[in-house]
């Protein structure tokens, strides 16, 4: 589900392992995460981290066996599962080290958040966003601060609001994607030059530097992320929400759209 190693040159690689199911993350990977997270961040060794995914796609966002569970969940129950989202966005955007995303596929929902809170992004082609929370009844809530950020308010007013598909050329343009390989055979070889110069660093420069981005910029604090995890369980609990949840569940349209 999820496969973790750091080598010789103190690389950490966190790869999500769930192919079958597009990479799809559940409760249960969300917690598998942040205990990895938290690990590597105590690691001495670790120096910069990697996150990648199997199969064809980076993360199609939630998977629909948790998306049934939320379903039923009462609002607090709504509170507290995306507060734990909201927990695995924070620290992999506040990670001590520099992190790359290399995104060989798809990367929706959630997906698009996780891509979003890595300070480098790496993609190809074949790499595919969309931010399809609102045809479901819901909200982006807890990755929502990381992709404003990382494509800015324009961009977001589009892209929230009209969950349209967009391509990996758009995401360049946009800076969600830093760089753009020309295939995937090029991809790994784009993440080692990245590696390369970053490994040329001071370790501890790499941390102070990043530390000083967030210094100099308006941090995200608790009180913001308490609220985008609020906004989220809202929609989930909600009649829309639900409708939403269940005409996607049921294969089926939702109530408010023309037949």
């Amino acid at each position: 589900m999820l496969n973790e190693r750091v080598d010789e040159r103190g690389v950490a690689w966190l790869t999500l392992a769930r192919p079958e199911v597009h990479n799809a993350f559940d409760d249960s990977l969300i917690q598998r995460m942040t205990e990895a997270l938290a690990r590597l961040q105590a690691d001495g060794r670790v120096k910069a981290l990697v996150l990648g995914a199997e199969g064809k796609s980076f993360s199609a966002g939630a998977d629909l066996g948790w998306m049934k569970r939320t379903a039923g969940y009462s609002q607090a129950e709504n509170q507290a599962d995306a507060e734990r989202l909201a927990a695995l966005m924070s620290a992999l955007d506040r990670f001590a080290k520099p992190t790359i995303a290399r995104v060989q596929g798809a990367a929706y929902g959630g997906g698009v958040g996780l891509v979003a809170c890595c300070d480098i992004a790496i993609g190809t082609p074949a790499a595919r966003f969309m931010l399809s929370e609102v045809r479901l009844g819901l909200v982006p809530g807890a990755i929502s601060p990381y992709v404003l950020r990382a494509i800015g308010q324009r961009a977001a007013r589009r892209y929230f609001l009209t969950a349209e598909r967009f391509d990996a050329a758009e995401a360049f343009r946009l800076g969600l994607l830093h760089a753009l390989v020309e295939e995937e055979a090029a991809l790994d070889s784009a993440v080692e030059s990245c590696l390369g110069q970053l490994l040329q660093a001071g370790p501890e420069a790499l941390s102070a530097a990043k530390d000083l981005i967030f210094a100099i910029d308006r941090p995200l604090d608790a009180a913001v992320m308490a609220d985008t995890a609020r906004r989220i369980a809202e929609r989930r609990a909600s009649a829309e929400g639900q409708e939403g949840i269940a005409a996607f569940l049921e294969k089926r349209q939702p109530a408010w759209r023309p037949a």
